[in-house]
């Protein structure tokens, strides 16, 4: 009993800076606490002490979505969603999907908790969010073709030095698109993406140049 009031005390301080919010949902202390309680117990599985998390509830259709985002360590971050009837169900759903992502990952996690922070390197760069071209009103009077995309974003990001393998980890954890990171192996710019029928690609330039001046 004193080992279960410990772990759970180390896990309180898992998520010190845990915010748990609704958007035209009012989210209940029991409903905090049993947020808190679950996503501090499966993180704390794999980190001792994550930087900060968020937990959001919105609606969605006739349905609740539940959005979790846990920042672990410098350059891990983790995500994950589901809808359901109620915010409880929602909220289980999507903890069980990073669940089930970190136990994926777990000896590549605790591989990476045991390097120390300054061995990962990273560059700052500035990330953009470009707004989508919309064909609503396809039919109607055409307007100028724009050469430039319009930006609706901007925000600072951190390009970091991976592994293939980590930066396929590190992909799926946060359930992005697509990633950029260079490649360990030999300094160069690669990326990785989903692809439409559920594997990753690879892009990496650095291959290509030695197949085609070898």
């Amino acid at each position: 009993m004193a080992r279960w009031l410990y772990t759970r005390h180390k896990y309180l301080v898992l998520l010190m800076k845990l915010s748990i919010s609704g958007k035209q949902i009012d989210v209940g202390e029991a409903l905090q606490g049993h947020v808190r309680q679950a996503l501090e117990g499966t993180v704390g599985k794999y980190f001792d002490n994550a930087l900060d998390g968020s937990v959001q509830f919105s609606r969605e259709a006739h349905l609740l979505r539940c959005d979790i985002q846990v920042h672990a360590r410098r350059g891990i971050f983790m995500q994950a969603e589901a809808a359901a009837e109620d915010a409880y169900l929602s909220f289980d759903r999507a903890l069980e999907r990073m669940g089930k992502r970190l136990r994926r990952y777990k000896r590549r996690l605790r591989d990476h908790n045991a390097q120390q922070a300054g061995e990962i390197e990273s560059v700052a760069a500035q990330q953009f969010v470009l707004r989508a071209e919309n064909d609503d009103h396809v039919d109607g009077p055409q307007e100028p073709e724009r050469l430039d995309p319009v930006v609706i974003a901007e925000m600072q990001t951190r390009l970091h030095t991976l592994t293939v393998g980590e930066a396929v980890m590190r992909l799926d954890l946060t359930g992005d698109a697509a990633m950029m990171f260079r490649n360990s192996a030999h300094g160069g710019w690669n990326m990785v993406y989903r692809r439409t029928d559920g594997n990753i690609g690879w892009v990496d330039p650095q291959n290509l140049n030695r197949t085609v001046n070898g």
